[in-house]
């Protein structure tokens, strides 16, 4: 019973200074159950807002307290007929259909015989209180040792894994909010499993699994959302701090490690913060931090449960002398270091911490300056415009500065050869580096395998390969990829007006992937290569399509999309990734030609359409609005294949319905409306329903949402027709018949009625569950009668 929690130990690391937080914190660790606070129990309860815990029978020990307060209870249902019961209630459709695709019901309602409570709200108190209602319950000494024993290595575990957050409660937290509350659950059913209430989060409620595929570990989110309480007058402020004004120096050792401070303006907006909340690498560790030039506490701590719940970020909190006031202004300083640069071979480095090697708190839009140190025989890049660049010995010295507030800054490393190009008014600088990375280096070929039934007459001095390969050049394409990046910032520049930033520099990572950051590109080294290590076949050319055109254009399109408009939770984050794709296939399309945009859009579709080991399509992982969540041990593929390729579809989908101007007039809006600010789903939808057709049967876009944004499912479309009467009078009679949805999806297909006089008729026919006939009065007989001829609808 005790194995399965022991499992899920990790292991401390704890810069703190001595002080009231590290003293708090090492209580924390070290916490024990009061052997004298135990109890026979029966029929408690502890209602959660909408989660609902019956101890019905069995035994309950209480921690020692901590700062005053007991914070954590074992219930164990070991008399017979013991039991305990978790009931939690998704408030609407998505959710529950997202718990039932993760436990096959919709309602989570898991019997118990153990369980683990974390809280630091009044939970002991009600427990307590409700003991004098039944005469069965009493307290138990004698088996207090026995529990103490056996569930203190496994509290002081699990207790560890919550600890930084367990602090920022007990010193006071940011609001004062209501407590945390964790139910680690061993259940009859679902196996180990966690129910946590955090009033911090936006969606205060989430229910999940730690789970393994791969060698990887993931948080299956089966359900996340708010609580009924926090849509009332009371819900607490969106951010309980303002940020502004970063300023880092950083110092790059020939080791690659790196030191450095954060400077940052905080303006509480909430009275009496007693600490302060950041997000960092796990690869970085603070050491020191100062508020106003004093001394402040920090408390950081490796957690993996935590990090896997909050994206890969670590919690760490600055406590400062005295609690901060709301509205004014303060200077924080913090000092980290960490590795977050990897040496990759040749010179060639790989930044595995991009958007989180510094302190950050949420997502918030501010100017920066940066100031690096690093060796002379290295280039350093990085967001913002140069205004200082020196020499000093073996070291090089550069600051950037942004002339604009942008959402995060980020740089890289490297050995370059530079490309510097304008074009519109903007500069773009690509950077390639001079040698190829150990993964990309070829491998040499195997000789030949020899017949079976061969039997040489001498001993013959085979070789044991025919040689290597010649490497691949990485500046073999760097003119051609300066040019293309010029050519697609001036295309989205020309269309959406000025990107985050003047500046645009793009370098070379290690991997398979890209990243756009405000005036930074992050590139696979595969898009610097002319041809692809290995590519023979036709999914290799689809690939060589991807790296040499579509990754670049998506990246140059973030500098819009994600860094000037950005997304509110990660909900809407879709927006930010769709709408940076379907800008790049829009380039393509100019730049390739309309066969291209539709092979990228026919991948995607495949992508989509493969089937999982249940049997399951990659689409039917959820719908497109659980961001993140959608990739979890079940089905990895999803999250990409649903944000990017079915994005993609969406975007396409609306912008065949609105017609090519006005869908580019509603991306103008969006920009000149959340220029520097964040949207939502809900906005969006809101404000693309303005750019409809006239006369649109679905004029408030609420059934195209209910479908592709919030829904899931692709259609099989079928269409028959036929024609009747005579000419001038004839009628074509089509049924357009749906499948291998459920009943209540529809879609809106365009059917394309092709005339002798080159005319070319659209009739748009909305599918259902039944075949759906439809007639277009005609003329003459039609040349062609064609179904969707020009992928307006993500169909099989």
């Amino acid at each position: 019973m005790v194995r399965w929690l022991l499992a899920l130990a990790f292991f401390v690391r704890f810069p703190l200074t001595a002080g009231t937080g590290a003293d708090l914190a090492r209580a924390i660790r070290e916490n024990s159950f009061d052997r004298d606070a135990c109890y026979r129990v029966r029929d408690l309860k502890l209602f959660k807002e909408d989660i609902r815990i019956y101890l019905t029978d069995g035994h309950l020990i209480f921690s020692k307290p901590v700062a005053g307060r007991r914070i954590a209870a074992v219930f164990a249902a070991d008399v017979e007929g013991g039991d305990g019961e978790l009931i939690l209630l998704p408030p609407n459709r998505a959710e529950r259909r997202s718990l039932a695709a993760n436990i096959n019901a919709p309602n989570l309602d898991e019997h118990f015989r153990s369980a683990l409570f974390l809280f630091t709200g009044g939970d002991y108190d009600a427990l307590m209180s409700q003991l004098p209602n039944n005469p069965a319950n009493k307290k138990t000494p004698e088996l207090g040792p026995v529990m103490d024993e056996e569930w203190t290595p496994v509290l002081r575990n699990l207790a560890g894994s919550f600890q930084t957050r367990l602090a920022l409660d007990l010193v006071g937290g940011p609001a004062q909010r209501s407590g945390l509350f964790a139910a680690l659950i061993h259940g009859a059913k679902l196996g180990n499993f966690d129910v946590i209430l955090d009033p911090y989060n936006a969606e205060q409620i989430t229910a999940g699994q730690v789970n393994t595929r791969n060698n990887r570990l993931y948080f299956d989110t089966w359900a996340s959302f708010p609580t009924r309480s926090s849509h009332g007058p009371a819900a607490p402020p969106r951010e309980d701090a303002l940020l502004s004004d970063y300023r880092i120096e950083a110092t790059i050792n020939p080791d690659l490690s790196m030191n450095a401070v954060t400077k940052v303006k905080v303006r509480p907006m909430v009275d009496g913060m007693a600490a302060v909340p950041f997000d960092i690498s796990p690869q970085m560790s603070v050491t020191e931090a100062s508020v106003d030039g004093r001394p402040a506490e920090v408390l950081q701590r490796d957690s993996l449960r935590i990090n896997l719940l909050r994206g890969g970020n670590e919690l760490i909190l600055v406590l400062p002398a005295e609690p901060l006031r709301a509205g004014r202004d303060y200077e924080l300083e913090i000092h980290h270091t960490g590795n977050v640069i990897h040496d990759a071979g040749d010179r060639v480095f790989f930044v595995s911490s991009r958007a989180n090697w510094y302190p950050v708190h949420g997502v918030q839009f501010a100017k920066y300056e940066l100031a690096f140190r690093y060796p002379r025989d290295l280039d350093l890049v990085a967001t913002g415009e140069i205004v200082e660049d020196r020499t000093e010995g073996d070291w090089h010295f550069t600051r950037r500065r942004t002339q604009a507030t942008i959402r995060m800054a980020a740089f890289n490393l490297g050995n370059y050869e530079h490309v510097r190009v304008e074009r519109g008014g903007y500069v773009v600088d690509v950077c390639a580096n001079r040698a190829l990375e150990r993964g990309l280096q070829p491998q040499p070929d195997p000789p030949p395998p020899l017949p079976p039934d061969f039997r040489p007459r001498r001993q013959l001095d085979l070789p044991s390969t025919l040689g290597t390969p010649p490497a691949p050049n990485p500046l073999e394409r760097l003119q051609t990829l300066a040019a293309e990046v010029g050519s697609a910032l001036e295309f989205m520049a020309s269309r959406f007006g000025p990107p985050a930033l003047p500046h645009l520099t793009v370098t070379p990572i290690p991997g398979t992937f890209g990243q756009g950051f405000p005036g930074l590109i992050y590139l696979s080294t595969l898009a610097y290569l002319k041809h692809l290590p290995g590519a023979r076949n036709a999914e290799s050319a689809l690939q060589e399509l991807f790296y040499a055109d579509v990754l670049q254009a998506h990246e140059v399109a973030h500098q819009w999309w994600g860094n000037r408009v950005t997304s509110a939770s990660y909900r809407d984050y879709w927006l930010m990734e769709s709408l940076a794709n379907y800008s790049a296939l829009l380039y393509v399309e100019k730049t390739r030609g309309h066969n291209s945009l539709e092979r990228m859009l026919d991948s995607y579709r495949t992508t989509l359409l493969e089937k999982s080991e249940s049997g399951q399509t990659v689409e039917s992982a959820g719908p497109i609005v659980l961001g993140l969540r959608l990739e979890n041990s079940q089905e990895p593929r999803a999250w990409r294949a649903i944000t990017y390729g079915k994005g993609s579809w969406i975007m396409r989908m609306l912008c065949r319905r609105m017609g090519d101007e006005p869908f580019l007039a509603m991306l103008v809006e969006m920009l000149r409306r959340y220029d520097r600010k964040e949207i939502t789903t809900e906005g969006f939808r809101e404000l693309a329903a303005q750019f409809m057709p006239p006369k649109s049967d679905d004029p408030g876009l609420e059934s195209f949402f209910d479908q592709w944004v919030y829904g899931t499912g692709i259609p099989s479309l079928t269409l028959t027709w036929s024609v009747k009467g005579k000419a001038p009078a004839l009628r074509l009679v089509g049924t357009l018949a749906q499948s291998e949805v459920d009943a209540d999806f529809t879609a809106l297909a365009p059917v394309e009625i092709q005339t002798a006089r080159g005319q070319t008729i659209t009739q748009w026919v909305r599918s259902g569950k039944d075949p759906v006939t439809f007639t277009v009065p005609l003329k003459q007989p039609p040349l062609k009668v064609a179904l969707d001829p020009h992928h307006a609808v993500l169909r099989r």
